[in-house]
């Protein structure tokens, strides 16, 4: 079973309630649970957990990771997995056959990343918070509702109860305020009824698209 917390694209936050849960219903049903977890140090309000620090966790679960988000490194297709010994190795089995490794100055870089600080960490999430805050503003101007404790690199917002269309809604917006925003249905018929906005634009992006839905008229 895959789960991933802080989760996509609603922006959950975990819980170790929550992580308990999933470690028990994985002995329970005698299946694997693989943890996708790349947002685990993004707007993470300084709480780190890792579904592996549970008791007996290690026995039904593995945990994977990835530069991309706590690092910034998208696109280096750099990560790991933790894991019990034995699922590493069935791991690695596979995974031999597929490729060889990756180009040395990449993973030496990983390295290097990975010493960061967390004053560096500390100050990423300084700039994704000045992002957040912005994205707020535009989801409050638009008159949807969300979880502000949300977590991740986007902000999972429901739309406005009046409005019965989305698709034409969010036409509506892009041609006559020149901004487009995801719609939530995109991730699945669940979400029909949700917007997300991505925190990877610079803060003068949100504020241009502030000022321009300043007009906004959509009955």
């Amino acid at each position: 079973m895959w789960v991933n917390y802080p989760h996509m694209p609603t922006g959950t936050p975990p819980s170790v309630e929550l992580f308990r849960e999933i470690v028990s219903f994985g002995r329970k049903n005698q299946i694997l649970v693989c943890h996708d977890n790349p947002y685990s140090r993004v707007l993470n309000h300084g709480k780190l957990i890792s579904l592996l620090s549970l008791e007996d966790a290690m026995d039904v679960c593995i945990e994977l990771n990835s530069m991309s988000k706590s690092h910034n490194m998208a696109g280096w297709r750099i990560g790991w997995i933790s894991a019990r010994h034995d699922y590493i190795e069935t791991i690695l089995r596979i995974k031999s056959n597929f490729d060889s490794g990756m180009f040395k100055g990449l993973q030496e870089a990983a390295v290097k990343a990975l010493n960061n600080s967390d004053k560096w960490h500390q100050e990423r999430n300084r700039i994704y918070l000045d992002r957040k805050l912005w994205a707020e503003k535009i989801l409050d101007r638009l008159g949807c509702t969300y979880n502000r404790n949300q977590e991740g690199l986007f902000i999972w917002a429901r739309i406005p109860e009046n409005i019965d269309n989305v698709e034409q809604w969010i036409d509506h917006i892009l041609n006559h305020n020149q901004v487009f925003i995801t719609p939530g249905f995109v991730f699945g018929e669940k979400g029909r009824d949700y917007i997300r906005i991505s925190l990877c634009s610079d803060h003068t992006v949100f504020e241009k698209a502030f000022n321009r839905l300043e007009n906004l008229n959509v009955k």
